[in-house]
């Protein structure tokens, strides 16, 4: 078991490069299923999610090269299964993103429900609905989905929901379909866009890029190629955050700030200055921050996924915030721990009431999934007094080294293992 350690009260400053995003990379990684030649990525980030990709891939017969500083070379030519194993799939909901590409492969998959953080219910049925228009027969059993079809052919699918998950699924199926493939109400994020270039730089013929309705002519064969992966638009939020908290100055190299386009909104609403260049976002705190209100919703919207930390800021604010999502109903899982720092939130159905206070105090907490731990993190930042966080083991599967980056910035933060803790328990009662 480990932890962290946070001493907070700091003012962050600094500048850091974003790190590959993590909703980019393990698609990509999915989607080399597809592909009979070796593909190499590039500034893929260093986190356990990724590993558990990794271990996905190699099960089914996939050789891995990855060097941890930034490239990985994948070669799925010698795959040799249609079965994904259940002791890793459980582990990550973006596990269950080989499933188009390995019905694209074999004409089958079996593949186990996903597992990874409890955000409340996550259903695969546009999943399913899609790839049963594209003609395969699917049925869940003893916990798999088990999906069978003598060829995959191209139809018009509207994606319910502009679900992220199933636009990234059937786009991938549907590269190797026979014919056209019509995406409506297509997820429009910026990790999903990035899966489509990279398929057209392997030979796909998918035109709307980014765009709602994507139009996928199915090819028999796709190659090998060398991509970059997009920048983490979630993790540099959550640290740009750290600056309006702590008082401070904090600029992220190297992303480009339509990528948070709504969340930069946000921030110089509750009263930061942003500075927005081609490829870097500069973040500095004003004199005080503002209540909002926030409503999460799809890309271009305000993401999900910076709703934790926006409430850990507001949780400071000057007045009462209001932040309503519709994303996840399981997503407030955190304010427990918020409220044992002091902070003062009401969650009422959908909507959590974050009503300002003066100062937040240290305390030990416990993350419950990704962006609840980028949460806690953010609170013990600015908390008077020293916080441990436990649960890192979520916040390693989304941020990359985050006690070393945020040092970088001068955080007093520190990982600690619970055998080391032990041996300075034991040299203070020999002393």
């Amino acid at each position: 078991m480990s932890y962290l350690v946070i001493k907070g009260g700091v003012k962050l400053e600094g500048s850091l490069p974003a790190v590959g995003a993590k909703n980019a990379a393990l698609p990509l990684m999915a989607a080399s299923i597809l592909i009979e030649e070796p593909v190499t990525f590039e500034n893929v980030p260093d986190i356990t999610d990724v590993d558990v990709m990794v271990e996905i891939l190699e099960a089914i017969g996939g050789k891995i090269l990855y060097d941890r500083k930034g490239t990985m070379q994948i070669d799925m030519s010698g795959i040799h299964t249609f079965q994904a194993p259940y002791d890793l799939v459980k582990k990550i909901h973006a596990s269950f993103d080989i499933t188009g590409p390995l019905i694209a492969r074999f004409n089958q998959a079996q593949v186990p429900l996903p597992g990874g953080c409890v955000l409340g219910y996550r259903g695969v049925n546009f999943h399913i609905e899609g790839f049963q228009a594209l003609g395969a027969s699917v049925m869940i059993e003893h916990g798999y989905l088990i999906a069978k079809a003598d060829k995959l052919e191209g139809n018009r699918i509207l994606i319910g929901r502009s679900s992220v998950g199933a636009t990234k699924n059937i786009l991938m199926a549907a590269c190797k379909a026979k014919g056209v493939t019509i995406l409506e109400n297509a997820a429009r994020e910026p990790e999903v866009a990035d899966l489509a270039r990279f398929l057209n730089s392997c030979g796909a013929k998918i035109e709307g890029v980014g765009s709602s309705e994507m139009r996928i002519e199915g090819v028999q064969k796709l190659h090998g190629t060398t991509h970059r992966i997009i920048p983490d638009r979630l993790e540099a939020g959550t640290w740009l955050l750290s600056a309006l908290m702590t008082k401070g100055d904090i600029q992220i190299k190297g992303i480009p700030p339509y990528f948070l386009g709504a969340f930069l909104d946000k921030l110089e609403a509750a009263g930061a200055v942003a500075q927005k260049n081609e490829d870097s976002i500069r973040v500095t705190a004003g004199k005080t921050i503002h209540p909002i209100e926030i409503l999460t919703s799809p890309f271009p919207g305000f993401p999900t996924d910076l709703q934790p930390q926006f409430v850990s800021c507001l949780s400071l604010a000057s007045g009462t915030s209001l932040v309503t999502e519709t994303i996840f109903d399981g997503r407030f899982m955190y304010v427990a721990e918020l409220l044992r720092m002091g902070a003062d939130i009401r969650v009422v159905e959908r909507t959590c009431v974050v009503k300002g206070v003066k100062e937040l105090t240290g305390a030990p907490v416990e993350a419950s999934d990704i962006r609840a731990g980028g949460a806690l993190i953010l609170a013990s930042l600015a908390a008077q007094g020293e916080s441990r966080i436990g649960g890192i083991e979520y916040i390693d599967r989304g941020y990359e080294k985050p006690e070393i980056r945020l040092k970088l910035l001068g955080a007093e933060i520190e990982r600690i293992q619970e055998s080391d803790k032990l041996r300075e328990e034991s040299r203070a009662y020999r002393n």
